[in-house]
């Protein structure tokens, strides 16, 4: 071909082949073990064994073990300070209701007198939503309430049956 000649075309085009440059020798210790620089005997392929993946999923399952283990006591105090928090929420509405309405709820009233109005005597002369819902125990119960109370004669009664969810028992966390 003359240098004259017409241009070819892009699939007559020669690759353009890049090489790298020199490499600059390595400064520092070689390092050895699973790291250490190999010679290419083709396309090796990196990631995690067999044995890595269980040894990694044999910790998670262990340690997530010992925190159960740990935290399990702290279940129960957590439960019972819920309990105590709704027992001391409830008893402030009670104590409006019978500042508004001058007596508490009977104990056939219940609870429900905080949430809707009582259709039974005494019937509330100022009533007031004080609850959209009642709260439960952390054992999906109702709190239990009383008027007057066993414990308190002179006012009111308010527990939860406790994780046995029988009334009367040692369990039980109330207002006394």
């Amino acid at each position: 071909m003359t240098s004259h000649s017409t241009p070819r075309r892009p699939s007559e085009t020669q690759p353009i082949v890049l090489r790298p440059a020199k490499a600059q020798p390595r400064q520092g210790p070689r390092r050895q073990g699973r790291h250490a620089t190999k010679p290419a005997r083709g396309k090796t392929k990196g990631g995690f064994t067999l044995l890595e993946i269980m040894l990694v999923v044999m910790i998670i399952a262990l340690l997530g073990g010992a925190a159960v283990y740990y935290m399990g006591g702290n279940i129960g105090v957590a439960q019972e300070t819920r309990v105590r928090s709704d027992i001391q929420a409830i008893s402030t509405q009670l104590k409006l209701y019978q500042a508004l309405n001058g007596f508490l709820p009977t104990s056939e009233q219940g609870l429900k007198a905080l949430v809707t109005q009582p259709t039974t005597e005494p019937k509330p002369k100022s009533w007031r939503v004080l609850f959209d819902k009642m709260p439960q125990d952390p054992w999906s119960n109702d709190y239990n309430y009383a008027a007057p109370g066993k414990h308190n004669p002179n006012s009111f009664d308010l527990f939860s049956a406790g994780a046995d969810r029988k009334p009367g028992t040692p369990d039980d966390i109330g207002n006394w």
